[in-house]
């Protein structure tokens, strides 16, 4: 099969995620799109989570299980060790030799991803999937980053054409905390478990 693989901290899943796991499962005829939550990512450690793994899990399986192609995946946010992608990249190729995996980043990404920890042994296990907005990017820029990376590690980087997106997550915090309205920017179940268990500072 065909799977994507879009990690994220999910602090909270909004439309703009969901939004992205469609356009790659949709753009290149995926089978599924597995949503993995961080656990505990290099770049941030659990104390500045606004809410619990469980939470996020939560939040996660509710916002995706009327979508058939899409699952949770549990593999990184139950680790306790940090999780870089290349060991859960080689843990997946591994455990399921006869899916492809297709791992999904944002473009901000695919300029840093000479600095991921062994970028070369993401490289080997995946195509990768770096997405483009109109909005935000320059074409050309991102397809000439694409065309140096699949050189010099002899990989599979494409390009992931996307729309506009919503706000980002620390956006929806910050917005949370003071009492806004989220509505429309996250999908309805997670907004209804944030309200249920007042996750975020702000909201009644």
């Amino acid at each position: 099969m065909k799977i994507g693989i879009m990690g994220g901290t999910f602090d909270p899943i909004h439309n703009g995620h969901l939004m992205l796991g469609e356009y790659a499962y949709r753009e290149f005829k995926l089978d599924q799109v597995w949503f993995m939550p961080n656990g505990n990512p290099p770049h941030k450690q659990d104390s500045v989570f606004q809410t619990t793994r469980e939470d996020r899990m939560e939040m996660v399986t509710r916002s995706i299980e009327k979508y058939d192609y899409f699952r949770l995946e549990d593999y990184e946010i139950k680790r306790q060790e940090i999780s870089y992608s290349y060991q859960t990249m080689e843990y997946f190729k591994e455990k399921y030799p006869e899916n492809h995996f297709y791992f999904i980043i944002g473009a901000d990404s695919l300029f840093m991803f000479e600095q991921w920890v062994h970028p070369e042994r993401i490289a080997a296990t995946c195509t990768i999937l770096a997405a483009y907005r109109d909005d935000k990017n320059n074409r050309q820029v991102m397809e000439d980053k694409i065309a140096e990376l699949n050189r010099k590690y002899n990989a599979d980087f494409r390009l992931l054409v996307t729309p506009v997106l919503p706000m980002a997550s620390h956006e929806l915090r910050n917005r949370l905390q003071q009492g806004g309205s989220v509505t429309g920017e996250i999908p309805i179940e997670a907004e209804e478990y944030i309200r249920e268990h007042h996750l975020y500072k702000g909201v009644q």
